[in-house]
């Protein structure tokens, strides 16, 4: 049975920072990474990262945040560095297990974050 569990979330001021962790388990994930939404937004790409290494990041969250993974344990970070108001949603962890060239895409539970004063 495929889990992932977030971790990190929570209040910080405008240009703080956070790390939230997603562990995984039950199946091997060729590419994890962060979403997030914001209310009344649909659920956009923050970064991913595959299990080579090779990163990707939404244009908004670029030089500020960087997603890294421990393959060993199953375990993706997402660093979110000089946060901005803009950047509040909840984060949901993804996690991709290619089968037979089929992709499954796993979630997590989701994580607030929230930027405020």
């Amino acid at each position: 049975q495929v889990q992932l569990v977030e971790s990190g979330g929570g209040l910080v001021q405008p240009g703080g920072s956070l790390r939230l962790s997603c562990a995984a388990s039950g199946s091997i994930f060729n590419r994890m990474g962060w979403y997030r939404q914001a209310p009344g937004k649909e659920r956009e790409l923050v970064a991913s990262i595959t299990r080579g290494g090779i990163t990707n990041y939404a244009d908004s969250v670029k030089g500020r945040f960087t997603i890294s993974r421990d393959n060993a344990k199953n375990t993706v970070y997402l660093q979110m560095n000089s946060l901005k108001p803009e950047d509040t949603a909840v984060y949901y962890c993804n996690a991709d297990s290619w089968v037979a060239g089929t992709i499954f895409p796993y979630w997590g539970q989701g994580t607030q974050v929230t930027v405020s004063l």
